[in-house]
């Protein structure tokens, strides 16, 4: 490949916004969905080899461990390298980790699989970077927006990946269905190229400022008593949204509930996300980014505890789905764009992955 090669397709994306916000947009559809699908193979690979539920909870809790420590790694390496490099290196591990996860026959290799290659895999690929790519070539008036459809595409590949699994599952198993996901992952590859970035140089804000390592760029992060306390309100985020995408399905069923409305529940969050999601990106442009958040965890609290309350019904289910969702995922565009609000584009993508770890 030429040297001009990547210049040309840089001078295109930066020419295409709609591109730009379309491919992101299918990356993170497509790199959410098969995980926010998880939940529903803990029953069929638990049964196949009898294995109990603290074996595969603990593969998925490694791999949103992993997921998040990968996170600021990634960021790192996609802000001083480019994205488009980072992305397809991270959709293969994915890709080659729900692969492997058909074949896990062992608790060690489901962990290997599911926790380890899915976890680092998606710390690479998912719609952490797709939204510092976009902080660093959209314009400025597209950027709220853009962080807010990025959050949403991810939820809709929420809403349309469990009812495909379930289906799935139930007319050629399990196995096979991990395989297809795994096929699927691989669509990233092509759409990743309308993302190019030249790294630590490659957008206008570098260009004005003074040269900062990535260490003085971390140090200046952590003495800001607002990232931190950021980070910390994402914490609560990722525990609530793990915890509920893992054990929803199982819990539902304990509870006598069928596996069409523990479905129907997560798609329902998943298609209530893409409203909410887009909406936080429109009013974060407007209102109060942090006043915003404090509704946005308080609403969700107040959802959770009502469910947990009310006795456990279908059509409870499917209100709470509907409830969560609005609040599920609407805390990023607040967030990332204080991020970039603070500290700017030029490592946004390391920096909203620490937060993104928490």
């Amino acid at each position: 490949m030429t040297q001009s090669s990547p210049s040309a397709m840089r001078s295109v994306a930066a020419a295409s916004p709609v591109l730009i916000l379309v491919a992101g947009c299918l990356i993170a559809m497509l790199t959410f969905g098969p995980r926010a699908s998880s939940g529903f193979f803990l029953l069929p690979m638990s049964n196949t080899y009898g294995w109990g539920r603290d074996v595969f909870g603990l593969a998925l809790a490694l791999q949103n461990l992993l997921w998040g420590l990968g996170s600021p790694f990634a960021g790192a390496i996609a802000d001083r390298f480019g994205t488009v490099r980072v992305l397809c290196v991270g959709a293969l591990i994915y890709a080659s980790g729900i692969a492997l996860m058909s074949y896990a026959s062992t608790p060690g290799l489901l962990h290997l699989s599911a926790g380890v290659l899915v976890g680092f895999g998606l710390s690479a690929c998912s719609f952490n970077l797709v939204l510092a790519a976009f902080g660093k070539l959209l314009p400025d008036r597209w950027k709220s927006i853009g962080f807010g459809a990025g959050t949403a595409a991810g939820s809709f590949g929420q809403f349309l990946f469990p009812p495909l699994a379930t289906g799935l599952i139930a007319r050629v198993g399990w196995q096979e269905t991990l395989l297809v996901f795994a096929v699927v992952l691989l669509l990233v590859l092509p759409l990743s190229l309308a993302l190019a970035t030249r790294g630590d140089a490659g957008t206008r804000q570098a260009a004005s400022l003074p040269n900062q390592s990535i260490a003085g760029a971390l140090r200046e992060a952590f003495a800001h008593p607002s990232y931190v306390l950021l980070i910390l309100g994402f914490f609560t985020c990722g525990f609530q949204l793990a915890f509920v995408t893992v054990h929803m399905p199982a819990y539902l069923a304990d509870k006598g509930i069928t596996a069409d409305i523990g479905a129907a529940t997560l798609a329902l969050i998943g298609l209530f996300n893409m409203i909410g999601s887009l909406t936080a990106g429109a009013l974060a442009s407007r209102f109060s980014r942090k006043w915003m958040l404090a509704v946005i965890y308080a609403g969700r609290g107040v959802a959770i505890a009502a469910f947990i309350l009310m006795p456990i019904t279908p059509l409870s289910c499917l209100i709470f789905g509907a409830a969560l969702g609005l609040l599920w995922l609407s805390t990023v565009p607040p967030t990332s764009g204080l991020v970039l609000l603070m500290f700017g584009a030029r490592y946004m993508a390391m920096l909203y992955g620490f937060a993104f770890f928490s």
